[in-house]
């Protein structure tokens, strides 16, 4: 996994996440698997319908640490041009 730090256009959190993936803006999604079930597996699930790859990552600490952030994140979409960067 490449360091998410420097990717200007990106959602940080299941929710902001979910939300890209519904406005067609989530380009890949990271998914840690350390994560709560019912938290990822309707991101996956959306993933999987819209065919958006999805990028297994062992932990939510290792996620968070990607992205420059001090907690951990379930999950992580790389936006297209048009998204923007959003965190929970």
């Amino acid at each position: 996994m490449h360091s998410l730090q420097n990717h200007a256009h990106k959602a940080v959190g299941s929710r902001q996440v979910k939300k890209a993936i519904l406005k067609g803006t989530a380009k890949k999604v990271y998914i840690a698997q350390d994560a709560e079930k019912h938290v990822t597996r309707p991101l996956i699930e959306l993933c999987q319908e819209r065919n958006i790859e999805i990028e297994y990552v062992d932990s939510m600490a290792e996620l968070g640490k990607a992205c420059g952030i001090a907690v951990g994140s379930a999950a992580v979409a790389l936006l297209s041009e048009q998204g923007k960067e959003v965190q929970d």
